[in-house]
């Protein structure tokens, strides 16, 4: 039996196809993602316009013996929301972990070849409040579908001061890492495309 892996966002070309932001900030962020998700200017959803949003989908299949024999297929997926405010509280967090939970039930096709979905929420504020940081680090938001049989989803939220050099996220967030723009990317560790793959390891 063999596996594969497939990234259906990888290796954007540069050039016009990329999207370019006026937010400085956040034009080092596409930077760093155009290379794994699909890229996207003033995305609105649930009444909500986004600076950036970003998809990255990875298929995993599984084969007998030959190629032209697949016995299983699962599909991951990543939405990434990204917004920049004067000011956050945790009703907005709140707002976000709804609008996540309501994208949930439109968008996921749920069935066999479904394994997971994620809506990462991405908020760029001036500062980080103790309680933002808090109801950021606490929350949990993984929901089985189908008792697990037609996989899952997660609402993450990530809150970023790049001003400050400050970041908080919630566990298991791996695209974090392309927000701390003040800090290289790991390379001696796994990048951000091995780390997102192993949602993928089942």
């Amino acid at each position: 039996m063999s596996q594969t892996e497939t990234e259906a966002g990888a290796e954007a070309p540069a050039g016009d196809d990329i999207p370019v932001w006026d937010d400085e900030y956040i034009e080092a962020v596409s930077k760093r993602l155009c290379h794994h998700y699909d890229l996207e200017k003033n995305r609105r959803v649930e009444g909500t316009t986004f600076s950036l949003y970003g998809e990255m989908v990875l298929e995993n299949t599984k084969h007998f013996l030959h190629p032209a024999i697949t016995i299983a297929r699962h599909e991951s997926r990543e939405h990434l929301f990204v917004q920049r405010v004067a000011e956050l509280t945790e009703a907005d967090l709140d707002r976000l972990v709804a609008t996540g939970h309501a994208l949930a039930d439109e968008w996921i096709d749920a069935d066999g070849e479904h394994y997971s979905t994620e809506f990462t929420f991405v908020t760029v504020v001036p500062s980080l409040s103790e309680d933002v940081r808090s109801a950021v680090q606490s929350l949990d938001e993984r929901t089985l579908l189908k008792y697990g049989y037609h996989g899952h989803y997660e609402v993450n939220l990530i809150v970023v001061a790049p001003d400050a050099g400050e970041l908080v996220a919630n566990e298991g967030v791996d695209v974090a890492e392309a927000f701390a723009t003040w800090d290289e990317i790991e390379r001696t560790e796994p990048g951000l495309l091995q780390l997102v793959a192993r949602r993928l390891q089942l």
